[in-house]
C-alpha cells in the first residue's frame, strides 16, 4: 500500500471513530438532561396529552402544601415567575429538603381534568450547603444573606 492511500484509510478510521464517539456522547447526554415544564411554558402551549409522563418544575407556594386523608398523600402547587400554577398530588416519602418555597421537580401525568399526579418528586437547592447542627436558631437563608 502507498503512503498517500495508507494516510487517506488512517483518517477515515479516525473520522469514523470519532463520529460514532460524539453520537455516543450526544445519546448519553440526551438521556440525562433534566428538562422540564415550567406552569409558564405549559400556560403558553398546552397540558400534554393525559397519561403522558413529563417532568414539571418550580417552587413550591407557600402555603400550599397539605395532606389530605390519611396523611400518606400530599398536595400542593407549583409555581414560577408567572401567575401559572400547576396543582400537583403525591403519594410516598417526599425528600428530605422539601418544602414550601423550595425549587422541585415533579415526574409524573397529567390527567384529564388538568391535575399532575407525581410518581417522584425532586427537590432542588442551592449550592450553599450548611449543616442544621452549624445553623443559627432562626437564621435562614433569607437572614444570611444580609
Amino acid at each position: 500500500m502507498r503512503a498517500r492511500t495508507r494516510r487517506l484509510w488512517t483518517f477515515g478510521v479516525a473520522a469514523a471513530l470519532l463520529l460514532a464517539a460524539a453520537g455516543l456522547a450526544f445519546v448519553a447526554l440526551r438521556q440525562n438532561a433534566n428538562l422540564f415544564y415550567t406552569p409558564e411554558i405549559l400556560a403558553e402551549n398546552g397540558l400534554p396529552d393525559a397519561g403522558k409522563e413529563v417532568k414539571i418544575g418550580g417552587w413550591v407556594e407557600p402555603g400550599s402544601l397539605t395532606y389530605p386523608g390519611d396523611g400518606s398523600e400530599m398536595a400542593f402547587t407549583v409555581i414560577d415567575n408567572s401567575p401559572s400554577t400547576i396543582s400537583v398530588r403525591f403519594t410516598g416519602i417526599a425528600p428530605d429538603l422539601f418544602r414550601e418555597g423550595q425549587g422541585v421537580v415533579a415526574v409524573g401525568t397529567f390527567d384529564a381534568s388538568g391535575t399532575f399526579t407525581a410518581r417522584q418528586l425532586l427537590a432542588k437547592h442551592d449550592e450553599n450547603y450548611q449543616p442544621r447542627e452549624l445553623k443559627p436558631l432562626g437564621a435562614g437563608p433569607a437572614a444570611s444573606a444580609s
